[in-house]
């Protein structure tokens, strides 16, 4: 069944050119509007990442504890996502996000007052780590699903996921390096509360918002299904289809095997480059400075075709540049190298969410990108201990070097079944109405 017929026809983009492509998706209003109140947000949350791994190393001087900060921060989100899936495709997404957002305000909160106060313990930073992966494993599928809900034409859907990329990286190029300077001024306390505070900014965008009825049954269905029938019935979708399933055991292993890397950057900054939390706070920058320019770049294309292909080229990027990282002892070299390292992980995981959405039946939206979740966040935290065990015990630059040679090699293995996951993905794109009938491009 051919679905070109519920799509908007895209408007021709008015004169300005390529930026103006580059920022179509800022013409919706509830997407401006969620994209200004993010921004300001996001700043405090990176501000936040670098303040609770430079307190954790500076409390316990073990790269171990920094892995197992990570897996309780981020557990969560792997056993709760399927969960959040299922209600993002029943339930009112705009109120989940209320909720999560209020709930992310009171842990940043209630970590400075314990900073503050001296009185943090590592158990604190541990519990309330588990409380933010928890909130997280529900807030990640919705906010994902919530991006389609923002347009009046889905075809922007692509640009608005780039653009959200973009924002977070920005706000990443932004938060470390303030971090790192308010931490050697005033202490980790202050930005934690300065996170607490910024979630004033995204609550507000979500209460401005004018949002048209959205219908949370299946028309298709006589009866609600039950959780179980819910998860069952999205798994059986998502191993039914090659391209996702390809997409996701793909973001699996870059998950659990290379992006834990960001856990054991207080280790090189202290003990292999000789620096301090501004040290940590330039790396985190730099490959937010990567980052950033790859999420720019996917927001210029102004189709999905050839993101399969892209993205295996920044696997590569990627890899590579982080190998070159884990061997140097030189502040600057390693700081240049941070800035491929954000670029190519970037385009993976951004082009990968563009794929996945563009991909799949918006019945199933919100069960599929629960399973992002879970690629993404839910096998991170494993990856935490194991390049923190390997790390405590042979040091941060095998473990780091190590994972990317691995995952390179997966990339490698992967190479051959690229040109069938191509076609597939291509015929669902007709049927979606995405690309022409006549188009000959490839995914």
């Amino acid at each position: 069944m051919k679905l070109a017929s519920s799509v908007p026809t895209p408007v021709p983009p008015a004169a300005g050119g390529r930026w103006r492509a580059v920022v179509r998706a800022l013409h919706h209003r509830n997407y401006r509007l969620f994209f200004m109140g993010q921004g300001l947000s996001l700043v405090g949350t990176w501000m936040q990442r670098v303040a609770l791994a430079w307190l954790v190393y500076r409390l316990t001087d073990s790269p171990f504890l920094l892995g197992l900060v990570g897996f309780a921060g981020q557990v969560p989100s792997f056993l709760l996502a399927p969960l959040a899936g299922v209600l993002a495709d029943r339930v009112d997404r705009h109120r989940i996000l209320v909720v999560t957002q209020t709930l992310s305000m009171l842990q940043a909160l209630l970590l400075a007052v314990l900073v503050l106060g001296g009185w943090i313990q590592i158990w604190h930073v541990l519990a309330l780590s588990m409380l933010m992966g928890a909130i997280n494993g529900f807030d990640m599928p919705v906010r994902q699903t919530f991006l389609i809900e923002l347009l009046d034409d889905r075809r922007d859907l692509g640009n608005a996921i780039a653009l959200n990329s973009s924002m977070i990286n920005g706000a990443r190029l932004l938060g470390p390096p303030l971090a790192g300077l308010l931490i050697a001024l005033t202490g980790e306390g202050v930005c934690f509360l300065l996170n607490g505070i910024s979630y004033v900014a995204v609550l507000g965008s979500l209460f401005a918002m004018r949002l048209k009825p959205r219908h949370l049954a299946d028309p298709r269905r006589p009866e609600r299904q039950g959780l179980a029938a819910g998860l069952a019935e999205g798994w059986r979708y998502v191993r039914g289809n090659p391209p996702i399933w390809a997409i996701l055991m793909l973001l699996t292993v870059f998950n659990f095997v290379v992006m834990p890397y960001t856990v054991l950057l207080p280790v090189f900054a202290r003990d292999v480059l000789q620096g301090g939390p501004d040290t940590m706070g330039l790396l985190m920058g730099g490959a937010g400075l990567g980052a950033l320019g790859g999420a720019l770049y996917l927001a210029s294309r102004r189709s999905v075709l050839g993101t399969g292909r892209l993205i295996t080229l920044a696997a590569g990027v990627f890899c590579l540049a982080l190998i070159a990282f884990s061997l140097t002892t030189r502040p600057l070299l390693a700081m240049a190298l941070m800035v491929p390292v954000g670029f190519g992980q970037m385009i993976q995981m951004a082009g990968s969410n563009t794929l996945l959405q563009s991909l799949v039946d918006d019945s199933m939206r919100g069960r599929v990108m629960s399973f992002y979740t879970m690629a993404s966040m839910g096998t991170f935290p494993l990856g935490s201990l194991m390049l923190g065990f390997v790390a405590e015990h042979w040091g941060a630059g095998l473990a780091v070097g190590g994972g990317a040679l691995a995952y390179l090699i997966c990339a490698a293995i992967a190479l051959p079944r690229l040109p069938r996951l191509r076609a597939l993905a291509h015929e669902l794109y007709r049927q979606r109405g995405i690309l022409p009938e006549e188009s000959a491009g490839v995914a």
